[in-house]
């Protein structure tokens, strides 16, 4: 058996049953509205699909697809023509904020606008010197219910003496002072007397 010069009828339906339902059908659907039978439909649509069996029914179904691809390619003058219409259409109906999203859809399209986000974390990095002084008063002012006894304004002169100690002397080790008896206790001699008799 050699292989046929042309396509059948069927095989033609067939081709643009697959082509034009892509996602839609499967191979079996296409073949029963091509109008192969329902018992061999399963089959015919897997052996026409196939090169080796049916060739120019195979090379008929990427050159029709081709075709699809040529006519529904989205180009930016065609994309931007589209949406063009669509603005028409929806200003003649009185659809005013359609037809702003469509101009806005083709002001996005023709590169109009830029879209920008900014992301800002809480790095204490990232703030300038003044906010992060606003900062740390604000801080101080929220935690100073609870500091024992201690003026806010005392605190923040601590603070901002600690820090500039610490700046003029950033090699140093701070020493701290030993602790020491309030009071040195001696032994009571009429409580050991006491005791021994």
């Amino acid at each position: 058996m050699g292989v046929p010069k042309r396509l059948t009828e069927m095989q033609m339906k067939f081709a643009h049953e697959i082509v034009t339902n892509e996602g839609r059908k499967n191979g079996f659907e296409c073949a029963k509205d091509a109008g192969y039978a329902e018992d061999s439909a399963r089959v015919r649509a897997s052996e026409l699909q196939n090169p080796k069996l049916f060739p120019l029914v195979v090379k008929y179904i990427g050159e029709l697809r081709e075709e699809y691809q040529k006519k529904y390619a989205v180009t930016f003058e065609r994309h931007i023509a589209e949406l063009g219409k669509l603005r028409m259409e929806a200003l003649k109906k009185g659809a005013w904020s359609a037809a702003i999203n469509a101009e806005v859809a083709r002001g996005k399209a023709a590169g109009l606008y830029i879209e920008q986000k900014i992301i800002r974390t809480g790095k204490i990095d990232d703030l300038s010197e003044s906010e992060l002084e606003n900062r740390m008063k604000e801080i101080i002012d929220q935690y100073a219910p609870i500091l024992e006894g201690v003026e806010t304004k005392d605190l923040k002169e601590k603070v901002k003496a600690k820090q500039k100690q610490i700046r003029l002397k950033p090699g140093t080790k701070q020493t701290t002072e030993s602790l020491k008896p309030l009071k040195t206790a001696k032994p009571d001699p009429d409580a050991t007397s006491n005791s021994s008799s």
